[in-house]
């Protein structure tokens, strides 16, 4: 039997601000069919806003319209369609918004990460099992990262789910789907940091202050925060960095090089802004690694100095969703999480109602919340 309930919808990019006045997202009925092969209802408990969120909502990003956003929750599964072995009704998930086929070359590699069907579906905003569910007055919606997690409840395939201890917190949960994946996830597993190691996030948002929480589990011996707003140094600090450099003075990377006598080992950029990233390029070491996970802006133009990047012998990486296989990084972060290496419930600032969307949308414009927790 089909299924209708309360969504938040986005007709149209819309930039305008504040959120909260333009109203760009607006909570509807939607429709989903019953799962079919292969998919999943999940009964949404909590989604956690995300700045990619924005890039959504304000078109910097192209997504075919109209669409529900939210690309990380948790729930419980209500309903399985034919075939599902990988839950069952009754079931904690976290909802993975990189979907695993499990068949192409990039999955029987080892890196699920890469999966190109996964990727190729969530970019036409449908579901790996193939096209759209959604619905709203008989016209089809997308679906945003395969989840459309900004609704009470989520149709996706059983690819993009991956169950989790009973015992742990929804709303916590929910973090393990991008945040703690994008951030921790990156650091330990794209950086591959080595206890002893030093490093700098060019970054202190939600995904930046995980993969500082990541450096520290790791046994990083330096973790220096970089970031134009105070309180959200003021945070890192409370998180475990050792520095704080405020990036508005335009001579972060000098500090850097200052304080570590010549460089960091290993330069994260998580805020998603090319000033970030150069901060970070120019805060490795000679023979340091950078690594990007912060998506910018497509249209932002870069140059770079090959002869410098030669003589410096840096290496630069681009690490997409952690460089995770979801299906077993995820529960090795929880079992970090359960044994206090990753206190992730430390990043989340707000909780919600699902009514007040467009508000949180304007927290995270305005850089006044870290992770904010939205509950149907």
């Amino acid at each position: 039997m089909s299924h209708s309930f309360k969504a938040a919808v986005l007709k149209a990019p819309n930039p305008a601000h504040p959120y909260a006045e333009h109203k760009p997202l607006s909570l509807e009925t939607v429709s989903v069919p019953a799962p079919a092969d292969g998919e999943v209802l999940v009964k949404i408990a909590a989604a956690s806003l995300c700045r990619s969120d924005l890039s959504v909502i304000n078109g910097v990003r192209a997504w075919p319209m109209p669409i529900v956003p939210g690309h990380e929750a948790s729930g419980t599964v209500v309903e399985t369609g034919p075939g599902v072995t990988a839950v069952g009704n009754g079931d904690p998930v976290v909802l993975v918004y990189q979907p695993q086929c499990g068949t192409c070359p990039a999955c029987l590699e080892g890196e699920a990460h890469l999966c190109g069907p996964g990727l190729a579906a969530n970019r036409k905003g449908e579901l790996l099992s193939g096209g759209t569910r959604l619905s709203l007055k008989g016209s089809p919606v997308h679906h945003h990262m395969g989840l459309s997690a900004f609704a009470e409840y989520a149709l996706v395939s059983e690819k993009s789910v991956v169950p989790v201890p009973r015992d742990l917190p929804l709303d916590i949960a929910a973090l393990f789907g991008c945040a703690v994946m994008c951030g921790a996830g990156t650091v330990l597993n794209t950086g591959a940091i080595k206890a002893g190691d030093t490093v700098v996030i060019a970054g202190a948002g939600g995904v930046g202050l995980s993969a500082l929480l990541g450096a520290r589990a790791a046994g990083a011996s330096r973790i220096i925060a970089i970031d134009p707003d105070p309180a959200k140094l003021e945070h890192a600090k409370r998180l475990g960095a050792s520095d704080t450099i405020n990036s508005g003075d335009r001579r972060a990377a000098a500090e850097v090089l200052e304080l570590t006598s010549g460089g960091v080992d290993i330069a994260f950029e998580t805020a998603g802004k090319l000033g970030a990233f150069e901060i970070a390029y120019d805060s490795a070491r000679r023979g340091g690694t950078v690594v990007s996970v912060g998506l910018v802006d497509p249209k932002t133009p870069f140059q770079l100095d090959v002869a410098a990047l030669v003589t410096g012998a840096k290496t630069v990486k681009g690490s997409y969703v952690g460089s995770c296989n979801p299906r077993t990084d995820i529960p090795r972060f929880i079992a970090m999480h359960q044994r206090g290496l990753l206190p992730v419930e430390e990043l989340i600032t707000h909780r919600m109602p699902l009514a007040d969307v467009n508000v949180a949308l304007d927290r995270m414009e305005d850089g006044t919340a870290i992770r904010q927790i939205l509950t149907p």
